[in-house]
């Protein structure tokens, strides 16, 4: 598996405002997600706690999913949640802010939602090579090549984004699935108590979930034990209230972000240098990682 990044940044950003003929869906599957995040990249538990160690509690959200037929279900907020033995089934991914990106050849910065870790101007991730980075987004897009799915690379090819998939071979050491068996507990999480998510569900349906809400998920996902439906109840606790009271250089720049963003796919009413300077001033002064310059 080969691919050429630079200046792409196809699978961290929700495209659809550009190109709404080629972005791809993840919700064409038996449970759609409740949301509209596009290209949620699931999270690990060990993944979910290394960020509540590194402070970073506050860059994670839920998912929650539609019952296919024949599956076991809970209503809440008049919502047909799926479950597992009666507890909502959820995932855990990072937040989607909007940034002022030119992903793709695009010609001038447009505000779309993006990868809480993703760097507006350089386009590459924050963490790509930290112990941190997720998974998930090291195996992309091994997965889609191992079941001939179509990729976010071949997408951004089909949009007149240039040659992004070098090389389809899927890696031969890659992970297991974040979907299936061997998932729960450990990418597939179960929400022990669902009488307590009245509200919550809705939010998280429209888009607006609260810093309580998106706690609530983190520290059910760093409670449970892989390969079960059990939650440590202390583990769960103490691990919400570490989310609730994040107050990360990511959290702060997904505030400032989302309240300065115009409309989907608008173009952002920055010239260059003031996009660098508000991108220096949330991010990287703030204490965002550097990232590393591409390779030639």
């Amino acid at each position: 598996m080969k691919l050429r990044c630079e200046g792409c940044a196809g699978c961290c950003v929700d495209w659809r405002p550009l190109a709404p003929e080629a972005a791809g869906s993840d919700r064409a599957g038996r449970r759609p997600p409740l949301d509209d995040v596009y290209d949620l990249a699931p999270l690990t538990r060990d993944e979910v706690v290394e960020f509540l160690d590194r402070g970073l509690g506050d860059v994670m959200t839920p998912r929650l999913f539609e019952p296919a037929e024949g599956d076991d279900r809970v209503r809440i907020d008049g919502i047909d949640l799926a479950t597992v033995d009666g507890s909502p089934a959820f995932v855990i991914g990072l937040r989607k802010p909007p940034k002022p990106v030119a992903p793709i050849g695009t010609d001038e910065p447009r505000w779309l939602d993006s990868c809480v870790f993703l760097d507006p101007l350089t386009l590459q991730c924050r963490i790509h090579d930290d112990d941190a980075y997720p998974r998930t987004c090291s195996a992309y897009p091994g997965h889609n090549l191992a079941l001939d799915a179509e990729t976010e690379c071949e997408r951004v090819e089909a949009a007149g984004g240039g040659e992004r998939l070098l090389d389809d071979d899927p890696p031969v050491d890659l992970p297991a699935p974040a979907f299936g068996p061997q998932a729960l507990g450990s990418t597939v999480f179960a929400y022990p108590d669902p009488d307590d998510l009245a509200g919550a569900v809705a939010r998280i349906r429209d888009g607006g979930t609260t810093a309580a809400d998106r706690a609530r998920f983190v520290g059910a996902a760093a409670g449970s034990r892989p390969g079960s439906l059990s939650v440590d109840r202390d583990r769960m606790a103490e691990a919400r209230d570490r989310a609730r009271e994040a107050d990360s250089w990511a959290g702060r720049a997904i505030r400032e972000w989302s309240g300065r963003a115009g409309d989907d796919g608008v173009v952002a009413d920055l010239d260059a240098d003031d996009r660098e300077a508000l991108v220096r001033d949330l991010e990287d002064d703030a204490g965002a990682p550097a990232t590393p310059g591409w390779e030639t």
